[in-house]
């Protein structure tokens, strides 16, 4: 459970950046904003593998780059879903879809994979 509410909360970050970045993305109000990222998190867990396996053949003869309108769906199903919260346009859902995807492969840097923040400690040699 805590893995998926930071999962939630960097969705809410890439889709606030995306908002921010780009003129055709919009949210009217913070809970669309929320409620957007939830909708992104289910939308991702249950519909797109389902997607992802329909349309492998076609992911592959574009060696993956399809999955980047997989992507953009994914996000326009998500607005859809959500009543203040805008997708308007292929190329705006594009560039959300890569930017929301940015910001949480950064954010999963930082969260393993049972949901804790990764601890990443350096180990000093000492010299003897």
């Amino acid at each position: 459970m805590y893995g998926f509410v930071l999962r939630v909360l960097m969705n809410i970050a890439g889709l606030w950046l995306a908002t921010v970045l780009i003129s055709g993305i919009t949210a009217d109000t913070t809970a669309a904003l929320v409620w957007a990222a939830f909708s992104l998190g289910l939308v991702n867990a249950f519909i797109r593998p389902l997607v992802f396996l329909l349309t492998l053949p076609v992911t592959l003869l574009t060696l993956g780059i399809f999955i980047l309108f997989i992507n953009a769906a994914m996000l326009n199903l998500a607005a859809w879903f959500v009543s203040g919260f805008d997708v308007v346009g292929v190329i705006d859902a594009l560039l959300g879809a890569i930017l929301v995807s940015l910001v949480s492969w950064v954010g999963s840097a930082f969260v393993g994979d049972n949901g804790r923040y990764r601890v990443m400690v350096v180990e000093r040699r000492r010299r003897d």
